[in-house]
Parts: structure tokens; sequence; C-alpha cells
């Protein structure tokens, strides 16, 4: 898949790493020089402009591409830059900042395929929203509290459990279940998971990395660095 990613920062560029290394195609716009010097210095095709602006997304490939993240701190880039991505037919994911968390999401979430908090989320929810993957954030309920949807993997520790089974760290409880391409619903004990089957969890944020290791198979090693950029934000309108 192809993918451009506007913002070179801490939560741009980690993004873009994750995606080339699962071996998908990414481009990068960015205006800040120091941020591009970085991000050329790691082998990835940088565009030097505004992101909300049609030609230099023309010229990262807009027009190619499978999805859009615009991860930058300024919310007036994103918001733009999704809005021209949205006539490309891409898949838009727009950052915004955590101190606008309830009345933006209101306001733009109907606009965008995806809303993030880089804050809460950091690069691997980022990438994860790009790409449609097996962990959702759905809504932010308090400071610590986060509602996330997970699609049970092939190496997740409790393929085959049952939902009776099913040993969730304290402060995490399941909400919703649903079978592979069935609706979501109340949960049922004796239902077994497998593999693309869904859960809805509610989870402190301390335990959603372990939340992620037992429902969709992360090893220790990355539930750790994951766990690390959650908490990783850019800054600015040049992130």
């Amino acid at each position: 898949m192809r993918f451009v990613i506007i913002g070179a920062g801490r939560v741009g560029l980690r993004t873009a790493r994750v995606l080339r290394e699962e071996g998908h195609e990414v481009s990068v716009i960015e205006r800040d020089e120091a941020m591009i010097r970085r991000a050329r210095s790691q082998g990835f095709a940088v565009v030097e402009g505004d992101g909300s602006h049609e030609d230099v997304l023309e010229e990262a490939g807009i027009a190619d591409a499978d999805a859009l993240g615009a991860l930058t701190g300024d919310l007036n880039v994103n918001f733009t830059a999704c809005m021209i991505a949205n006539h490309y037919g891409c898949r838009t994911i727009m950052r915004i900042d955590e101190a606008y968390r309830e009345g933006i999401y209101r306001k733009y979430a109907d606009e965008v395929d995806e809303v993030i908090y880089p804050e809460r989320l950091g690069a691997i929810g980022a990438k994860n929203a790009l790409l449609g993957g097996t962990i959702r954030a759905i809504a932010d309920i308090a400071p610590h509290l986060q509602v996330v949807e997970l699609t049970i993997t092939k190496e997740a520790p409790v393929n085959g459990y049952t939902i009776s089974e099913l040993q969730l760290p304290a402060h995490a409880t399941v909400l919703a279940f649903g079978k592979r391409e069935q609706d979501l619903g109340l949960p049922d004990a004796d239902l077994s998971l497998e593999d693309g089957d869904r859960l809805v969890v509610l989870a402190d944020y301390d335990v959603l990395s372990e939340v992620r290791q037992l429902l969709v198979g992360e090893s220790a090693t990355e539930a750790a660095a994951n766990r690390g950029s959650d908490a990783t934000s850019g800054t600015g309108g040049v992130n």
C-alpha cells in the first residue's frame, strides 16, 4: 500500500518508519528544514512544503495513495489536507491535539475516516488507523480511560479461549463482541475467540499494552515499544 504522511515530527516519522518496516511505500511532506534533513537521512522521500496545498500533495503522490495521515500539530493544515485527499478517494486520518479533544472530535469526526490523539495513541495508533488494522481507538471516556476495538489474531495468546475464560488485566473490561464479519453485540460467555473476531474493550490507559498483548498478540518487546510511543507527540505546525 502507498501512504502520504504530513509531518516529520516524532509521531509522523515514527508512523512512517512502522509502515515502511511492514513493506509499505511512504512519502512524507514537511516544511521545517531540520525535520526534512532528519527524514531524508532515514531514507524517506520528502516533499518540502505545506501539506494543506494541493500541488504539494500531488507532488507527494496523493493521486495514487491509499491513505493520507495528516499528523502535524496544526489542525488547520491537517483538516484542509484531509478534505483535499477526500477528492482523491484516500482514507483520511487527522491528528488533533488533546486540548481540542471533545469539541473538535464532534465537529470533524464525520468529515474524515478517523481522528487520532497522538498523546494517547502514538505512532502505533496512527499506523493502525491508516491501515484500518487490528487496533482501533473508538473514544476517550476520561483522561485515563479509552474504548478500543481489537481484532483477535492467530498470534493472540487468547485465541481459542471462550469469553468466560478471558482474563483481562485489572481496569479493563469487555463491552461488546462480534464474530468475524458479524455485527457487534453483547458478549456471550460461551462464545470462543477466534482469528478475525472483534472485542470492544474499556481500559485504563496504563493497561492498554497488556490488553494488546493478549488480544492482538504483540510480543513483549513490541508492547514495550508501543507503550513508549503512546505518550509521544509532536509540536506546532511543523510537528
